[in-house]
């Protein structure tokens, strides 16, 4: 990541919206710096858990902590809500995993309007999971971009980019976690140009545009006619949700939903229909695809925590022999 020191820039007032830990964590960064948050905009609480009571988001918990002023309006489309965020006087509003659309009176009331972190080099992979469709995709690059909003989706002009690697083991869990410290640092020197009103905008080209739509729990169900690397992509893109599986059926006819949290790419020649299961070790149970075998290593059996093969083996090794379907049917 390449950076532009500078001196310290004059503090921004800032308006801060965000939802998850992503964004709690450059809400922290902002925090500990010299600029002034005058306000924080959350989703409204969600029910959660099997009471379903009303629990706030990690980025309304930060700023609670903190004695900082939350708003959690349903949408912007009320005109007092509109009032109520002009009220603030801003300079920028900083938008990181929100979760709402703006409107675009919202996006034209701060200063110098609003910027987005997004998880992606842009213009590649706009929209809802870009970290996860650039794992599954077999991406080697990805980094946060910092934006100017406008009333598209993820189309504003580019201000900064950060990049990071993605790596033959990496997971959409390890990538997040990869982000997350980039992003505040981006976000930070993006802020110091601001301040400054030394910045470029650079404008997205459209044409190169790609799209990463929302993760489907459907998409997590294996398909063993795939070659092994895709389905290897899938399943480290899948971590930590919505995990890849499949579905043994036992001689009862019972259906088990069997998650898989870590796998390897087994280069051999066979000639057994995919599915079928070639050979069964404690390192793991290794399935034949349409193209090699996909090594399974960690599994996690329905309503138990998640163990290395071996375990899984001394509890439930004829769900898993030589020869047979891994969804439990025998050849």
């Amino acid at each position: 990541m390449r950076l532009i020191n500078k001196l310290m820039s004059k503090p921004l007032n800032i308006i801060f919206a965000g939802t998850p830990d992503f964004a709690a964590q450059h809400l922290q960064a902002l925090i500990d710096s010299h600029h002034n948050i005058v306000a924080v905009y959350c989703p409204p609480d969600k029910p959660a858990g099997r009471g379903k009571k009303l629990t706030a988001c990690a980025t309304k918990l930060l700023a609670l902590e903190h004695n900082l002023t939350v708003e959690q309006p349903l949408n912007f489309k009320e005109s007092s809500d509109q009032l109520t965020l002009a009220n603030y006087q801003a300079d920028v509003m900083v938008v990181v995993a929100y979760g709402l659309l703006l409107p675009e009176i919202i996006l034209k009331t701060p200063r110098l309007g609003c910027i987005n972190v997004h998880g992606s080099i842009l213009p590649k992979w706009r929209g809802a999971a870009p970290i996860q469709r650039a794992v599954e995709a077999g991406d080697k690059l990805t980094g946060v971009t910092i934006m100017q909003m406008d009333k598209g989706l993820d189309t504003g002009d580019m201000i900064l980019t950060a990049t990071c690697e993605i790596s033959d083991q990496d997971t959409s869990a390890s990538i997040y976690e990869a982000l997350a410290k980039l992003g505040p640092s981006a976000l930070l020197e993006t802020l110091s140009m601001m301040a400054t009103g030394e910045y470029n905008r650079i404008p997205q080209i459209n044409e190169d545009a790609t799209y990463a739509a929302k993760l489907d729990k459907a998409e997590a169900e294996l398909n063993w006619q795939l070659p092994a690397h895709i389905l290897h992509k899938k399943l480290r893109a899948y971590i930590p949700w919505p995990v890849a599986q499949f579905t043994y059926l036992d001689q009862k006819q019972v259906e088990h939903r069997i998650r898989v949290w870590q796998a390897s790419v087994v280069q051999m020649q066979h000639n057994q229909v995919a599915g079928t299961i070639l050979n069964v070790e404690k390192s793991g149970i290794t399935v034949a695809t349409t193209e090699n075998a996909l090594k399974l290593e960690i599994l996690q059996l329905p309503g138990k925590k998640a163990l290395q093969c071996q375990d899984i083996l001394n509890s439930r090794a004829e769900w898993f022999t030589i020869g047979q379907s891994i969804n439990g049917n025998t050849k």
